[in-house]
C-alpha cells in the first residue's frame, strides 16, 4: 500500500458542509468517509490523525493514536467505522463535560482571578443551597483545596468535579 504525502491530505481536510440540522453522528461519518479516500472500509494512523484534527481541532500525539490504534480491532489495519462513531461519541462527551465545569467554574470565580477562594465557595453555594451549613461549605472547600494553599484552581476544580466520573473521561486525546 501506498503512503500518501501531507500534500494529499489537503482534500481529506475538507469535506463539503451540510446542512446545520446534520447530527454528530452524520458529521462523524461524513468525516470518516472524506478520510478513507482510497474507500478502503477503514481510518489508518494518518486518517485517523487527520479525523481528529477535523473534529476537533487539534492533532493528536503519538500516544494518542498509539493507544487508539492498540485498543481497536486490528484485523483491518485501521478504524473501522463503527469504531469510529464511538471513539468520536466519547471524545465530544468528554469535551462538553470539560466545557461545562469551565463554566461553573467562571460563574464561581466572580473576581475573574482563575482561582476561587472560600469567600466564592460561601457566595455561590449561598445562592444555591442557603440554608446549607456554613461547615459543610469550609468542609467541600477544604476538599477541593488539595495543596491547601486558600485557592482552588481550575484543575483542582475540575478533578473534584470529575471524581466518579472517570468512566466518560477513559478516552483522553487531550
Amino acid at each position: 500500500m501506498e503512503e500518501r504525502g501531507e500534500g494529499s491530505r489537503v482534500m481529506c481536510a475538507a469535506p463539503s458542509r451540510a446542512g446545520s440540522g446534520e447530527s454528530g453522528r452524520e458529521r462523524y461519518v461524513r468525516v470518516f468517509e472524506a478520510c478513507d479516500e482510497d474507500k478502503k472500509g477503514y481510518l489508518s494512523r494518518e486518517d485517523f490523525k487527520v479525523a481528529v484534527v477535523m473534529l476537533f481541532g487539534y492533532k493528536p500525539s503519538k500516544v494518542e493514536v498509539d493507544s487508539v490504534m492498540a485498543s481497536v480491532q486490528q484485523k483491518n489495519s485501521g478504524v473501522l467505522l463503527e469504531e469510529f462513531l464511538k471513539l468520536m461519541s466519547t471524545k465530544k462527551a468528554a469535551q462538553l463535560h470539560h466545557s461545562e465545569i469551565r463554566q461553573i467554574f467562571t460563574a464561581f470565580d466572580m473576581q475573574y482571578r482563575g482561582f476561587l477562594t472560600l469567600e466564592d465557595f460561601k457566595r455561590a453555594f449561598n445562592s444555591i443551597a442557603p440554608k446549607l451549613p456554613e461547615r459543610i461549605i469550609v468542609e467541600a472547600f477544604r476538599e477541593v483545596d488539595q495543596d491547601s494553599d486558600g485557592h482552588v484552581s481550575f484543575k483542582e476544580f475540575e478533578s473534584a468535579m470529575n471524581y466518579g466520573q472517570n468512566e466518560l473521561s477513559q478516552l483522553h486525546f487531550a
